[in-house]
């Protein structure tokens, strides 16, 4: 498997997700499981195979957690000494040239990406426009609606 990029948020993120699993949700599986055995037939338990299928999910996201942690390479943007250029963890600021709107984005990987909160993807076609250029610079994204340009405002690690 190849390495997988992580910030120092995203991995602590990961880490919280896996030890609720491990402390609190595997548990409760578990005695959901013993609760319904002790109802009798399992073959036409409801409540014992929907149990089971929970355990299934979470000792699933257990491995994938796991996996990802083992595969991560974690960035601290912080400690980057990258010269105001655009580089993983970076937080960007943008102006939109054709609409004039001004947005914030900031790069992370795969996993940590979330449009909703400005989190996007290292592999997404802004990011890629966006890798290695600086403060002043305007990059033209193709996207599904079009090409767009954008001038970087200002570029932050935090």
């Amino acid at each position: 498997m190849n390495k997988v990029p992580l910030t120092v948020q995203g991995a602590d993120t990961l880490q919280a997700e896996l030890k609720k699993l491990k402390t609190e949700d595997r548990p409760r599986i578990i005695n959901a499981i013993a609760v319904a055995r002790e109802h009798g037939d399992l073959k036409e338990n409801a409540e014992y195979h929907a149990a089971r299928e929970q355990q299934s999910f979470c000792e699933g996201r257990i491995k994938e957690i796991e996996a990802k942690l083992s595969n991560a390479v974690i960035i601290d943007v912080t400690t980057v000494n990258a010269n105001g250029k655009v580089v993983f963890g970076a937080t960007v600021d943008l102006t939109d040239e054709e609409s004039g709107k001004d947005i914030t984005y900031q790069i992370v990987g795969e996993d940590e990406a979330d449009i909703k909160v400005n989190k996007i993807s290292v592999g997404s076609p802004i990011a890629r426009a966006l890798i290695g250029k600086e403060e002043g610079d305007v990059v033209e994204v193709q996207t599904p609606g079009g090409v767009r340009s954008f001038e970087i405002v200002e570029v932050r690690y935090i």
